[in-house]
Protein backbone atom coordinates (compact mmCIF):
# COMPACT_ATOMS: atom_id res chain seq x y z
CA UNK A 1 0.00 0.00 0.00
CA UNK A 2 2.87 2.49 0.93
CA UNK A 3 4.86 1.72 -2.16
CA UNK A 4 1.22 2.43 -3.88
CA UNK A 5 1.10 6.22 -2.52
CA UNK A 6 4.44 6.40 -3.42
CA UNK A 7 4.47 5.44 -7.05
CA UNK A 8 1.19 8.40 -7.04
CA UNK A 9 3.04 10.91 -5.16
CA UNK A 10 5.95 10.51 -7.93
CA UNK A 11 4.16 10.47 -10.74
CA UNK A 12 2.03 13.43 -9.69
CA UNK A 13 5.48 15.44 -8.55
CA UNK A 14 7.02 14.63 -11.99
CA UNK A 15 3.80 15.74 -13.69
CA UNK A 16 4.04 18.93 -12.22
CA UNK A 17 7.54 18.85 -13.02
CA UNK A 18 7.12 18.66 -16.38
CA UNK A 19 4.70 21.31 -16.79
CA UNK A 20 6.70 23.76 -15.10
CA UNK A 21 9.61 22.71 -17.60
CA UNK A 22 7.70 23.64 -20.60
CA UNK A 23 8.49 27.14 -22.14
CA UNK A 24 5.64 29.70 -23.79
CA UNK A 25 7.34 31.05 -26.52
CA UNK A 26 5.14 34.09 -27.47
CA UNK A 27 4.63 35.60 -31.01
CA UNK A 28 3.29 38.84 -31.63
CA UNK A 29 0.22 39.42 -34.03
CA UNK A 30 -0.33 42.93 -33.10
CA UNK A 31 2.60 45.21 -34.18
CA UNK A 32 2.23 42.63 -37.32
CA UNK A 33 -0.99 41.98 -38.48
CA UNK A 34 -1.11 41.50 -42.06
CA UNK A 35 -4.59 40.47 -43.66
CA UNK A 36 -5.42 39.08 -47.34
CA UNK A 37 -8.53 37.72 -48.90
CA UNK A 38 -9.08 34.07 -48.85
CA UNK A 39 -11.17 31.84 -51.66
CA UNK A 40 -14.26 32.99 -50.42
CA UNK A 41 -13.28 37.03 -50.34
CA UNK A 42 -13.00 37.24 -46.90
CA UNK A 43 -10.38 38.96 -45.14
CA UNK A 44 -7.68 36.71 -43.03
CA UNK A 45 -5.07 36.65 -40.80
CA UNK A 46 -1.57 35.49 -42.87
CA UNK A 47 2.28 35.90 -42.37
CA UNK A 48 4.43 34.41 -39.69
CA UNK A 49 1.88 32.47 -38.06
CA UNK A 50 2.61 29.68 -36.67
CA UNK A 51 -0.49 27.13 -37.88
CA UNK A 52 0.15 28.68 -40.96
CA UNK A 53 1.77 26.06 -43.35
CA UNK A 54 2.05 28.55 -46.76
CA UNK A 55 5.39 29.27 -47.49
CA UNK A 56 4.50 33.05 -46.18
CA UNK A 57 3.98 31.11 -42.38
CA UNK A 58 6.26 29.89 -39.38
CA UNK A 59 4.97 26.52 -39.01
CA UNK A 60 8.33 24.86 -39.21
CA UNK A 61 10.28 27.28 -37.14
CA UNK A 62 7.17 26.82 -34.74
CA UNK A 63 7.90 23.11 -34.65
CA UNK A 64 11.67 23.32 -33.79
CA UNK A 65 10.66 25.10 -30.53
CA UNK A 66 7.78 22.53 -30.03
CA UNK A 67 10.67 19.31 -30.74
CA UNK A 68 12.38 20.76 -28.01
CA UNK A 69 9.80 20.58 -25.57
CA UNK A 70 7.97 24.26 -25.73
CA UNK A 71 4.50 25.74 -26.05
CA UNK A 72 3.17 28.38 -28.63
CA UNK A 73 1.57 30.88 -28.14
CA UNK A 74 0.38 34.39 -30.47
CA UNK A 75 -0.44 37.72 -28.12
CA UNK A 76 -2.88 39.65 -30.50
CA UNK A 77 -2.87 42.75 -27.90
CA UNK A 78 -0.51 45.13 -27.32
CA UNK A 79 1.96 43.86 -24.89
CA UNK A 80 2.11 44.36 -21.18
CA UNK A 81 3.81 44.03 -18.26
CA UNK A 82 0.77 41.74 -17.22
CA UNK A 83 -0.06 39.55 -20.84
CA UNK A 84 3.69 39.07 -20.98
CA UNK A 85 4.55 37.69 -17.50
CA UNK A 86 3.56 33.86 -18.64
CA UNK A 87 5.81 34.08 -21.52
CA UNK A 88 9.90 32.97 -21.66
CA UNK A 89 10.13 33.87 -25.04
CA UNK A 90 8.70 36.62 -27.07
CA UNK A 91 9.15 37.44 -30.78
CA UNK A 92 8.17 40.40 -32.92
CA UNK A 93 8.53 40.16 -36.95
CA UNK A 94 7.99 42.53 -39.55
CA UNK A 95 6.54 45.47 -37.65
CA UNK A 96 3.44 46.65 -40.40
CA UNK A 97 3.88 50.02 -42.44
CA UNK A 98 0.96 51.45 -43.59
CA UNK A 99 1.70 49.61 -46.86
CA UNK A 100 1.23 46.20 -45.43
CA UNK A 101 -1.98 47.28 -43.13
CA UNK A 102 -4.04 50.70 -43.55
CA UNK A 103 -4.21 51.03 -39.56
CA UNK A 104 -1.04 49.62 -38.47
CA UNK A 105 -0.05 49.46 -34.62
CA UNK A 106 3.23 51.11 -33.82
CA UNK A 107 5.57 50.39 -31.02
CA UNK A 108 5.24 53.20 -28.73
CA UNK A 109 6.83 54.63 -25.10
CA UNK A 110 4.60 52.20 -23.31
CA UNK A 111 5.17 49.24 -25.30
CA UNK A 112 8.32 49.96 -25.21
CA UNK A 113 8.88 50.39 -21.21
CA UNK A 114 6.46 47.27 -21.13
CA UNK A 115 8.81 45.06 -23.35
CA UNK A 116 12.29 45.93 -21.58
CA UNK A 117 10.61 45.53 -17.87
CA UNK A 118 9.79 41.94 -18.82
CA UNK A 119 13.43 40.92 -20.43
CA UNK A 120 14.89 42.66 -17.47
CA UNK A 121 13.27 40.48 -15.24
CA UNK A 122 14.92 37.50 -16.99
CA UNK A 123 12.34 37.28 -20.44
CA UNK A 124 14.32 36.52 -23.84
CA UNK A 125 13.37 38.93 -26.98
CA UNK A 126 13.69 38.10 -30.32
CA UNK A 127 13.50 40.97 -33.03
CA UNK A 128 13.78 40.04 -36.31
CA UNK A 129 13.28 43.01 -39.11
CA UNK A 130 13.10 43.02 -42.55
CA UNK A 131 14.62 45.63 -45.65
CA UNK A 132 13.34 48.85 -45.25
CA UNK A 133 10.40 48.55 -47.82
CA UNK A 134 9.02 46.15 -45.87
CA UNK A 135 9.14 46.93 -42.72
CA UNK A 136 8.54 49.84 -40.12
CA UNK A 137 12.01 50.61 -39.11
CA UNK A 138 11.17 54.22 -37.17
CA UNK A 139 9.88 52.91 -34.51
CA UNK A 140 11.20 49.32 -34.09
CA UNK A 141 14.43 50.75 -33.89
CA UNK A 142 12.77 53.00 -30.66
CA UNK A 143 12.36 49.68 -28.90
CA UNK A 144 15.45 48.12 -30.66
CA UNK A 145 17.68 51.40 -29.21
CA UNK A 146 16.63 50.55 -25.30
CA UNK A 147 19.10 47.41 -26.10
CA UNK A 148 21.62 49.27 -27.68
CA UNK A 149 20.96 48.32 -31.39
CA UNK A 150 19.78 49.82 -34.69
CA UNK A 151 18.31 48.25 -37.67
CA UNK A 152 20.05 50.36 -40.66
CA UNK A 153 17.89 52.11 -44.03
CA UNK A 154 19.86 49.55 -45.91
CA UNK A 155 20.06 46.27 -47.88
CA UNK A 156 22.92 43.73 -47.17
CA UNK A 157 22.82 40.55 -49.20
CA UNK A 158 20.94 41.59 -51.88
CA UNK A 159 19.54 38.72 -54.27
CA UNK A 160 17.89 39.23 -57.68
CA UNK A 161 16.53 36.08 -58.56
CA UNK A 162 16.67 32.34 -58.14
CA UNK A 163 19.80 32.65 -60.04
CA UNK A 164 21.89 33.57 -57.08
CA UNK A 165 20.89 32.45 -54.08
CA UNK A 166 24.92 32.62 -53.36
CA UNK A 167 24.36 36.25 -52.59
CA UNK A 168 22.46 35.41 -49.89
CA UNK A 169 25.05 32.81 -48.37
CA UNK A 170 26.37 33.30 -44.97
CA UNK A 171 28.95 30.73 -43.27
CA UNK A 172 27.76 30.20 -39.79
CA UNK A 173 30.20 27.86 -38.86
CA UNK A 174 32.01 27.88 -36.05
CA UNK A 175 29.55 30.42 -34.71
CA UNK A 176 27.86 29.95 -30.99
CA UNK A 177 24.39 30.49 -32.01
CA UNK A 178 24.51 27.47 -34.48
CA UNK A 179 25.17 24.45 -33.20
CA UNK A 180 24.46 22.40 -36.73
CA UNK A 181 24.11 24.35 -39.33
CA UNK A 182 27.41 25.59 -41.08
CA UNK A 183 25.69 27.49 -44.01
CA UNK A 184 22.21 29.78 -44.33
CA UNK A 185 20.79 31.85 -46.88
CA UNK A 186 19.43 34.81 -45.78
CA UNK A 187 18.03 37.62 -48.63
CA UNK A 188 17.43 41.27 -48.25
CA UNK A 189 18.44 41.96 -44.75
CA UNK A 190 19.31 44.77 -43.02
CA UNK A 191 22.02 45.75 -41.29
CA UNK A 192 22.27 46.16 -37.46
CA UNK A 193 24.80 48.79 -35.88
CA UNK A 194 25.61 48.36 -32.27
CA UNK A 195 26.25 50.57 -28.93
CA UNK A 196 26.46 49.77 -25.61
CA UNK A 197 26.50 46.45 -24.25
CA UNK A 198 25.27 45.21 -27.82
CA UNK A 199 27.43 42.85 -29.72
CA UNK A 200 28.03 41.51 -33.22
CA UNK A 201 26.16 37.67 -33.15
CA UNK A 202 27.13 36.89 -37.12
CA UNK A 203 28.45 39.16 -39.98
CA UNK A 204 27.76 38.69 -43.57
CA UNK A 205 30.59 38.29 -45.79
CA UNK A 206 30.84 41.88 -46.26
CA UNK A 207 31.22 42.15 -42.50
CA UNK A 208 27.94 43.57 -42.03
CA UNK A 209 26.55 43.01 -38.67
CA UNK A 210 23.01 40.36 -39.36
CA UNK A 211 22.39 39.31 -36.27
CA UNK A 212 23.15 41.01 -32.68
CA UNK A 213 22.59 40.37 -29.49
CA UNK A 214 22.57 42.07 -25.36
CA UNK A 215 22.23 41.14 -22.02
CA UNK A 216 19.60 43.17 -20.34
CA UNK A 217 19.16 43.11 -16.67
CA UNK A 218 18.64 39.15 -15.78
CA UNK A 219 16.85 39.07 -19.60
CA UNK A 220 18.50 38.42 -23.23
CA UNK A 221 17.82 39.95 -26.60
CA UNK A 222 18.69 38.48 -29.82
CA UNK A 223 17.87 40.81 -32.99
CA UNK A 224 18.24 39.50 -36.67
CA UNK A 225 18.23 41.71 -39.73
CA UNK A 226 15.33 39.67 -41.68
CA UNK A 227 12.40 37.06 -40.81
CA UNK A 228 14.29 34.71 -42.96
CA UNK A 229 12.99 31.42 -40.54
CA UNK A 230 9.63 31.15 -42.86
CA UNK A 231 9.03 28.49 -44.60
CA UNK A 232 9.56 29.83 -47.80
CA UNK A 233 13.23 29.57 -46.99
CA UNK A 234 13.32 26.98 -44.13
CA UNK A 235 14.78 25.06 -47.35
CA UNK A 236 10.89 24.83 -48.47
CA UNK A 237 12.89 26.08 -52.07
CA UNK A 238 16.80 26.15 -51.19
CA UNK A 239 19.35 24.84 -53.45
CA UNK A 240 21.39 21.97 -51.73
CA UNK A 241 24.01 23.46 -49.22
CA UNK A 242 21.62 25.69 -47.30
CA UNK A 243 20.82 24.09 -43.99
CA UNK A 244 17.90 27.16 -42.85
CA UNK A 245 15.87 23.88 -41.96
CA UNK A 246 19.08 23.22 -39.31
CA UNK A 247 19.31 26.85 -38.32
CA UNK A 248 15.84 27.04 -37.47
CA UNK A 249 16.56 24.11 -34.77
CA UNK A 250 19.69 26.03 -33.84
CA UNK A 251 17.73 29.32 -33.21
CA UNK A 252 15.11 27.91 -31.08
CA UNK A 253 17.56 25.51 -29.22
CA UNK A 254 20.08 29.21 -28.19
CA UNK A 255 16.96 30.76 -27.36
CA UNK A 256 15.62 28.35 -25.10
CA UNK A 257 19.26 27.73 -23.55
CA UNK A 258 18.81 31.72 -22.64
CA UNK A 259 16.03 31.39 -21.11
CA UNK A 260 16.60 31.28 -16.85
CA UNK A 261 15.12 28.02 -15.41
Amino acid sequence: MKKRACLVVVTVLCACLTARAQVLVTLDHYFNHETHKNASGQPERFHYLWEEKAQTGFSIFGDAFIKQGAVLNSLEEAPTVSNLAGSKIYIIVDPDSRKENPQPNYIDTAHIDAIAKWVKAGGVLLLMANDSANVELPHFNELAARFGMHFNNDIANHVIDDHHFEDGAISTEDNAIFATAKKIFMKDACSIGLSGKAKAALKNSAGAVIIAKAKYGKGFVLAVGDPWLYNEYVNGRLPAGFENDKAANDIAAYLLKKVKK
